[in-house]
């Protein structure tokens, strides 16, 4: 099995919902980080899920800082996915670290 740690990122995430990461077919992966920032003058709130269940839920994050998500780790499988969600459009940065195995 290789072991590949690997960032994915996504910019200016609004209020449609932006698949950030989905696990490639025979692969699983753990997810280490999730950082957050809010790039706009306001305070903001998001969404983070795993598939249709959340990880945290309309999470504060004031103008102009940032939000690490995770306090430990999650296992996502193949097909799973992570999707963030602001209030705001084009307002939030999303840097996600994984390790995969495959």
């Amino acid at each position: 099995m290789a072991n590949t740690f690997k960032n994915y990122t996504s910019a200016s995430v609004g209020t449609g919902g932006t698949t950030v990461y989905t696990v490639p077919a025979a692969t699983t992966a753990v997810v280490i980080g999730c950082n957050l920032a809010n790039t706009t003058a306001s305070s903001i709130a998001v969404d983070v899920q795993l598939g249709t269940t959340y990880i945290v839920k309309g999470a504060p994050i004031p103008a102009g800082s940032a939000l690490s998500v995770l306090d430990g780790k999650i296992i996502l499988e193949t097909g799973e996915t992570i999707v963030v969600t602001s209030d705001t459009a084009t307002s939030t940065d999303v840097i996600l670290s994984v390790l995969e195995q495959s």
